[in-house]
């Protein structure tokens, strides 16, 4: 009874304080009341919870879930319609780490005092993604990088490279008759990750941090494309894997179809519940190349009548306390350092370290307020050399990307 007294007296202190300390940048972060929060879908249903304990302190400013698709191009999409219109209804923005420059660019988002939050306490690669232009614009709520689950009644050794991972995989098809491996291959921005993280693995990069400048080797492009295609045209790659975002690969591997997986750590909890036919038989291990940065901000409305409500919230949903929670109950890798060092949370999610290392090491995509249309090249192009009976070669498709890229970088 004292602990849930306890606990309740934090959240109005730290809620409280919040409010107090909300900020009027620019003139703008004013005016209390009911909120929305527009999200991507929650598939670990650990959002509700959280919200409830925010909405029973605060009965007049009331938050309400809109879960938006699971894909952040979708997630995009909706809230461009939305913020373009000047439409009102959404306060709270969930944010892809992509879209940060766009949406401040257009004037969709308020910035925000960087003084009023954290910042420091948060991982210094992640909190980059929330600034542009030297204002910050959202704050940091899940970061991510790219991990790899390996069975270990099958793997005696995580793979150590590519190539390596390749070799395993052939391996134990032949002998499990099941998948290989398998990433996000249907033709949006988790393909256009897939794609970085192969380039990346052969030594390149698509574009320059702040995607001004095509960086992107025609040979390097072909090299990561050819091998995407070798392991679907081998079949250790299955080809339905081109259908795959993340819940599909996700729930391939957890019901035993396949032997490797790339994905974000949210799939480790579900993978170890009751009736996960991988539980007890997994484990996770960085990819054999760098990552990339992945991650989800909060960031107000420009529109949003209730913005000092939405500062406070954010406050809120983005503290410590709740930062736990959001690893605990939701899979997701927190922004708090110090969580990634907490000896009881790495007793319960033993790939932390690893998930840490990955994050500081992680390639961050473009800072662009054109990041979307880069992506739509990258992904279309990519899908054209994996679509059988591959009649593009991977060389004429990294040509093709190459240039279209620099088109569209001509136009901004």
């Amino acid at each position: 009874m004292f602990r849930s007294l306890l606990t309740v007296a934090v959240l109005l202190a730290v809620t409280g304080c919040a409010g107090a300390g909300a900020s009027d940048t620019d003139g703008r972060t004013s005016g209390t009341g009911p909120i929305t929060f527009a999200t991507g879908r929650d598939t670990t249903a650990y959002l509700q919870p959280l919200l409830d304990r925010w909405n029973q302190a605060h009965p007049a400013e009331k938050v309400t879930l809109l879960e938006l698709p699971e894909a952040a191009d979708e997630q995009r999409a909706q809230m461009a319609a939305n913020l373009q219109s000047k439409s009102d209804r959404y306060d709270v923005l969930g944010l892809d780490v992509t879209m940060t420059a766009e949406f401040a660019d257009n004037g969709w988002i308020i910035p925000l005092e960087r003084g009023a939050f954290p910042l420091d306490r948060f991982l210094p690669p992640v909190v980059e993604t929330a600034i542009y232009r030297d204002k910050l614009w959202a704050v940091p709520y899940t970061s991510n990088a790219g991990l790899l689950y390996y069975r270990t009644d099958l793997v005696a050794k995580p793979p150590a490279s590519w190539a390596e991972l390749r070799r395993q995989a052939v391996g134990i098809r032949k002998k499990h008759t099941i998948g290989g491996y398998a990433g996000q291959f249907l033709a949006y921005e988790g393909l256009t990750v897939n794609f970085s993280e192969a380039v990346q693995a052969a030594g390149g990069r698509i574009l320059d941090p702040e995607g001004t400048q095509v960086t992107l080797e025609t040979g390097t492009a072909t090299t990561a494309l050819d091998y995407l295609v070798q392991g679907l045209r081998e079949g250790w790659i299955p080809q339905e894997s081109l259908s795959f975002k993340e819940e599909e690969s996700r729930l391939a591997f957890q019901q035993g179809r396949l032997a490797f997986m790339r994905n974000w750590p949210h799939a480790y909890g579900p993978a170890t519940a009751p009736g996960s036919a991988v539980r007890g038989k997994f484990a996770v291990t960085r990819l054999p190349g760098p990552s990339v940065l992945g991650g989800n901000n909060l960031a107000i409305s420009a529109h949003s009548r209730h913005q000092q409500t939405a500062q406070a919230f954010i406050h809120y949903f983005t503290s410590l306390d709740n930062q736990r929670r959001v690893l605990t109950d939701g899979s997701f890798p927190p922004v708090w350092t110090e969580l990634y060092d907490d000896p009881g949370l790495i007793e319960r999610f033993p790939y932390l370290p690893v998930l840490k290392e990955s994050i500081l090491a992680a390639e961050r995509r473009p800072a662009s307020a054109n990041y979307n249309q880069l992506s739509l090249v990258i992904a279309s192009n990519v899908a054209k050399a994996l679509a059988p009976p591959y009649t593009e070669s991977a060389a004429d498709v990294a040509a093709s990307l190459k240039a279209e890229l620099s088109e569209v970088l001509k136009t901004q």
